[in-house]
């Protein structure tokens, strides 16, 4: 990739805009948006944050979605880089955290490459926040003491062929797997031939945070079945483990949207 190398008269922030709800945003995330004069967002930045962006700002959708891509990954680097040469606040907005499966790191080495100012503002990840919004923690001391985080959708031509699903099943007591809908049957078959058993809860949470938040709780044996008949898509977290249990009794404390949270009541 050619970068220019013109000395940049601006700097770019990386923003975790976080899963959706626009109460999760962080304060710093938020101020940059309003002192904005571009802002490249991408698909999954819900619309209450994208209102939140400066009416005189530049607006760019660069966002990428299985199998539509607005913008190249290489353009959508070299757009910043331009746009840093001249605006002084250039703001790369991604869903959840820039760091956690965002490209934020593979972004940020093209600017720091390119002699761009460039500063990561973090966010809260979706396979935090969906699963806390659903009434599941991912950790308990009578249920879980180990997590890990992993994608259920791979770069091609990365540094290893795949996910070594088999080592996951019996990695941790819970395992988060983000953008693993499509790649669900073939996560699953590989996890029960390592031994993680049939009856092995998993939730499935989309659009996790927002007011149209939607939850599909089964068994490794029966997901696949219950998504074909919810007509269940993408895109979603899930939650394997017996963390998955808890479920039935913490999701009737689960927070609510902010964006269709009640007005508090007059005397407060």
């Amino acid at each position: 990739m050619q970068h220019s190398t013109q000395a940049a008269c601006g700097k770019v922030y990386l923003v975790g805009a976080g899963p959706g709800d626009p109460g999760l945003l962080t304060l710093k995330g938020k101020t940059l948006l309003e002192h904005a004069d571009v802002v490249l967002y991408d698909a999954l930045v819900s619309q209450p944050i994208l209102d939140m962006i400066n009416s005189g700002a530049e607006k760019i959708h660069a966002g990428k979605r299985r199998g539509r891509h607005s913008m190249l990954q290489t353009d959508t680097t070299q757009l910043l880089i331009e746009k840093a040469q001249t605006h002084a606040v250039v703001v790369r907005l991604k869903g959840g955290d820039p760091f956690i499966f965002g490209r934020g790191g593979e972004e940020m080495e093209d600017l720091i490459r390119a002699g761009v100012p460039v500063e990561v503002i973090p966010g809260i990840t979706s396979g935090v926040a969906a699963p806390a919004y659903a009434g599941i923690p991912l950790t308990h001391r009578n249920y879980s003491s180990s997590v890990i985080f992993v994608t259920g959708h791979e770069a091609a031509g990365k540094y290893r062929p795949q996910v070594n699903w088999g080592a996951i099943a019996q990695a941790a007591e819970t395992i988060v797997v983000y953008m693993g809908v499509q790649n669900l049957p073939h996560i699953l078959d590989q996890m029960t031939l390592a031994g993680l058993p049939g009856d092995t809860p998993i939730a499935l949470v989309r659009w996790g945070t927002r007011p149209d938040q939607q939850e599909l709780i089964g068994t490794i044996a029966t997901i696949l079945d219950q998504m074909k008949a919810a007509g269940f898509e993408a895109p979603a977290i899930a939650v394997i483990g017996t963390i998955v249990d808890l479920h039935g009794l913490l999701s009737a404390a689960k927070p609510t949207a902010l964006s269709s949270a009640p007005h508090p009541p007059s005397d407060l």
